[in-house]
């Protein structure tokens, strides 16, 4: 089974604090490295964790607040002092180029690879990359601004052919593609074997959901229903709920209801406020809705 992996590189909010860096993640999904949200120092941190740089597919932003995007320029130049030729694709709000591109012109006017800019929709669900084997989608979450969540998705694979079912039938090759796609075989004599005796299923798909920064929000929970893992920010505990439904932030309790409504597996909460020298407190919260939560952190790698 190809790996699929989930690196945390930041997970504080917005004041800068000496416990965690500004929001960052890196996705391994089917040989491809994804990142989301570019906080500031996050190629530091890349290095700190040995993650290969160069290797870097694409990035997602979920919204314009600077602890999420601050990192994105020394980024990008240090993929250009590195010799990057291949495109880099950025999925982000369209307001992002008003941000950036004055930094590329006066810092990096001469790169050598090309930035493609994709804007996202933040009012609607949609499928924003694909290929055979993964989907990205984005859908929309409650925040000050325009802010997107993400969900890493495997698709569906092919039936598993019982080795021993085609020694046993003497199944040619040209008809293998066929019955792992569900179909039955017959005989030369016209018998019919079942697909189901010659196949077994392959692993569930694999599901991954980033949620931050919103605040509570179940209409989100269709759209993450079911998924391996959730990483949803938690950014306040009980007693600062005022101060969260100000700030269109979530509780860690709050982020533990989403979890529990939308029968996820497996949550992660982060994002934390400065006020914080320590986050048991927000991990009791949450783990007393939801148990099987645990506190991110920087270096934390989450396998599915």
């Amino acid at each position: 089974m190809n790996p699929f992996e989930i690196t945390i590189l930041g997970c504080g909010s917005a004041l800068p604090t000496t416990l965690h860096n500004p929001s960052s993640q890196l996705v391994r999904l089917n040989q491809k490295l994804f990142m989301i949200d570019c906080g500031e120092g996050t190629q530091l941190q890349m290095r700190k964790f040995k993650t290969h740089i160069g290797k870097l597919h694409s990035i997602f932003i979920s919204h314009l607040h600077g602890d999420h995007v601050f990192g994105l320029p020394g980024l990008i130049s240090t993929l250009d002092l590195l010799g990057r030729t291949g495109d880099l694709n950025i999925y982000a709000p369209k307001e992002i180029e008003t941000f950036f591109k004055p930094i590329l012109s006066y810092f990096n006017p001469h790169l050598s690879f090309k930035i493609n800019i994709i804007a996202l929709h933040p009012d609607k669900f949609e499928t924003i990359f694909e290929n055979n084997s993964i989907r990205i989608s984005s859908f929309p979450l409650k925040h000050r601004i325009a802010t997107c969540g993400f969900l890493f998705e495997e698709k569906e694979r092919p039936l598993h052919i019982k080795r021993e079912m085609i020694d046993f039938y003497h199944i040619p090759i040209t008809q293998i593609k066929a019955i792992k796609e569900g179909e039955d075989f017959y005989l030369a004599d016209g018998t019919l074997i079942p697909n189901h005796t010659l196949t077994f299923p392959a692993a569930p798909p694999r599901k991954y959901a980033y949620c931050s920064d919103t605040a509570y929000n179940p209409e989100m929970i269709p759209y993450i229903e079911g998924v391996d893992v959730l990483y949803h920010e938690a950014t306040f505990a009980e007693n600062e709920t005022v101060r969260a439904h100000e700030t269109y932030h979530s509780t860690a309790r709050e982020a533990a209801e989403i979890a529990k409504a939308a029968h996820v597996k497996k949550l992660i909460v982060g994002h934390f406020s400065s006020r914080y020298q320590e986050n048991d407190i927000l991990l009791n919260e949450a783990m007393s809705v939801f148990t099987n939560t645990e506190l991110a952190n920087e270096g934390l790698i989450i396998q599915l």
